[in-house]
Parts: C-alpha cells; structure tokens; sequence
C-alpha cells in the first residue's frame, strides 16, 4: 500500500471511532518554535503552553518542544504547572495567574516559579521564600489585568523584598502587538524599557507571539510566544510565518436531496432556495466548534468550500455539498486546514482563532505526528 493510500485508511479508521480527527504536527510546533527563535538571536525563546498547550495536548507538545531546545515554560494556573512538571521534570516553569494565598508550599514543592503581580504576592512570596526560590515579578504597561502598576513597580525597585522573593525575571504584556502601528505598543516598550532600567542586572521579557515581530526594542532577554507555535497568524494582514499545526477533519454520515423550500436544522433557520444535496457530518459544538459559525463557516470536501446550514447543534453539522462531486457517505470534509486555517475559521464564526485553537474538544480522535 503506497503511504498516501496508508494515510488515508488510518483517517478513515480514525473517523469510524468517533466521526472527526483532530491531527496535531509536533513538527511544525517545533519548527514554529525555532522560527520565533531566529526572530531574536542571542535571545532565549520560551513556550506558553496554558489551556492544554492551546487544546494541542500539553502531554504531547512540551516535551517535542523540550527536544528542539526550549527550556523555560509558561503555563496559567497551578494545575497546568503540576501537570507540566511531571512531564517536564528540568524545566523553568512560571505560572502566569499569580500567587493565591496560601499556594506557596505547593508551588515550592514542584519547583514552580510564580509570576508575582502585586505588592502583597511579592510580600507573600518573599516571606516564604526568603532567596531561596526564583519567581517572576510581573508589571502592568497597559493591560489592566494582573500585575504592578508602573510607578508601585518602580518604587519596589530597591526594596529587600525583590531580592527576597527571589525575582529572576521582569515581564509584561503587550496589549496589542497583532496591531503594530498602534501608539500603545510604542508606550508599552518605552515603559517597560524604564522598569527594566530600575532592575539592573534581571533578565526581561515583554514580547509575545506578535511582540516577536515588534522589533528588538520589544525581545530584551527572553521571548514569549504562544499562539504563533500552533500556528497562529502572529502578523495579520501579512502572510503567516507560522506552519499549520492542526487539522480537523470530519466524515459524512449521510446524504440527502431536498427541495426548493425545504428547510434543514433546529428551528428550520436555513431554507432552501432550489434543489440542493446535504450532508450531515459527525462533529458540532460539544466538540468545540463554535455553534456561533452557524450559517457562516464553511468545510472543504474535495477542495470546494461549502457552506454550513442552519444551527451548529450538539453533535453534527449540516452542510450545502450541491457543489462539491467529491462528496459522499464515508468522504471527509476539513473543518481547520488546507484554505481554513485557524484565524479565518474564528473569523467566520465572529471571534479569533485563538478561541477556535484553545476550545478543541475531547472527543476527537487524536492523532500526533513528528514528535
């Protein structure tokens, strides 16, 4: 059996377990890792990895990212972190959502690096710690999420408690480096450049996966990125200097012809303006493809993009096939890949691609390769 002819049957063996295939390329993720690296030579390049390694399978993603170098890992909470070590037992590990109380005891014994992002973490931490842990200490240029204001930042500048807490690394984040002529990126980089200045000697970082491409007022020591190594677009606009990481692929499970009239899903939302053949594929929003792409996302069967009819309901999706030949019980129909890449599949349901990427479900067959 030629490997094409191969490829096709484990699909398709695939699909009949479940109905859809979710097929992640450790490859690209590595590769995707090394291309933000080249961005910033001489500069370090870490991998956030929160939400699951953005729905690819944090288990799977970060040793293949361990393997081609990376070394220092960002995660959100606690749990993600705990999960992470036992995969990642050498690496630095930062937890991006803080320090709550009385965490301390727990992040010390695995080895976690809290990012501190207020006076009382950095008092809360350094009590506990007493120099002998690293942690990160996380200032705000903009956000207005989490992290220290600048002037707060600036006045902990020369306070015991920084040595304390063990601070190894000064971050921030960009509000909107996809955006680069916006003026808040220039005052982002120019405050953080003086919040830096006040912490000499402490490795920096600021850039996230658009922030790669700001320039190198924006990588200081250490690169960010995240959803660029699962294949985000991190230059809207431009061409995408990422790889395609995932693949979402769905089979038929049935065909019909309707009439002009007919009307097809809940609550008949889509009516049928002359005769068209219908498939029905086997995936829908419990899976994670947004129910907001009804009637507004298309699937690629044969190359031809169809469009999808009605309400995405819980377990499958209706699609207008009248054009595509290639269509058939049994035939695949693309859902992200080839033409749908992650950010035009968000844009088609009125959101992002990072909402796409992170709400991948768990029923899907999974399938890695290049790992």
């Amino acid at each position: 059996m030629s490997r094409d002819n191969t490829h096709a049957a484990d699909v398709l063996d695939a699909l009949r377990r479940h109905g859809a295939r979710l097929a992640v390329d450790l490859g690209a993720v590595a590769e995707n890792w090394r291309r933000l690296s080249a961005q910033a030579p001489g500069r370090a390049c870490a991998a956030v990895v929160k939400a699951d390694a953005y729905g690819c399978g944090q288990a799977a993603v970060a040793p293949a990212l361990w393997a081609a170098g990376c070394r220092t890992f960002f995660v959100a909470h606690l749990g993600e972190a705990a999960a992470l070590r036992r995969a990642l037992p050498a690496a630095a590990i930062y937890v991006l959502n803080g320090l709550p109380p009385g965490a301390a005891p727990a992040y010390a014994a695995m080895d976690l690096r809290p990012v501190l992002g207020s006076v009382e973490e950095v008092s809360d931490w350094a009590a506990f710690a007493r120099g002998a842990r690293p942690a990160a200490l996380h200032v705000d240029t903009g956000m207005n999420r989490l992290g220290l204001p600048v002037p707060e930042a600036l006045a902990l500048a020369d306070d015991p408690r920084i040595a304390a807490a063990g601070i190894d690394l000064v971050m921030s984040h960009l509000v909107s480096a996809e955006l680069p002529g916006e003026a808040v990126n220039a005052r982002q980089i120019a405050d953080f450049a003086r919040v830096r200045a006040a912490f000499p000697g402490l490795p920096a970082s600021l850039a996230n996966s658009s922030g790669v491409f700001l320039g190198s007022r924006a990588h200081h020591d250490l690169l960010r990125p995240g959803y660029a190594l699962f294949g985000g677009n991190p230059t809207p606009g431009e061409a995408n200097p990422m790889r395609p990481v995932v693949r979402l692929d769905a089979t038929i499970l049935q065909l019909r012809h309707v009439a002009a009239g007919a009307q097809a899903g809940y609550n008949g939302r889509w009516t049928a303006p002359g005769p068209r053949r219908l498939a029905t594929l086997s995936l829908g929003y419990a899976d994670g493809y947004p129910r907001a792409a009804s009637g507004r996302g298309h699937a690629l069967v044969g190359g031809i993009a169809c469009p999808i009819l009605g309400l995405v309901s819980m377990d499958l999706i209706i699609l207008d096939v009248t054009g595509a030949p290639a269509a058939g019980r049994g035939a695949v129909a693309t859902l992200i890949g080839d033409a749908l890449d992650l950010d035009s599949v968000g844009r088609a349901a009125g959101t992002i691609g990072y909402e796409i990427l992170t709400g991948l479900g768990s029923r899907y067959v999974r399938t890695y390769t290049g790992g």
